[in-house]
């Protein structure tokens, strides 16, 4: 249970970092910061949502 309670809390982190970053590079005009922050945002929603699909399917899924 302590597992995935440390990965939601990763996850939220990654989340506030890349939401930062963005806010950050758009208040300095900066296009690299701001695009780094949204690909932190995008990777850690990636990562959550596959975590929970996996947990949902009880582990890996078979291939078709």
């Amino acid at each position: 249970m302590t597992v995935r309670w440390v990965d939601a809390v990763v996850i939220v982190i990654a989340v506030a970092v890349g939401v930062a970053a963005v806010i950050a590079g758009g208040a300095d005009d900066s296009p690299g910061l701001q695009g780094l922050g949204l690909i932190v945002v995008i990777g850690s929603v990636a990562l959550a949502v596959r975590r929970a699909r996996r947990r949902r399917h009880g582990g890996h899924r078979p291939r078709d």
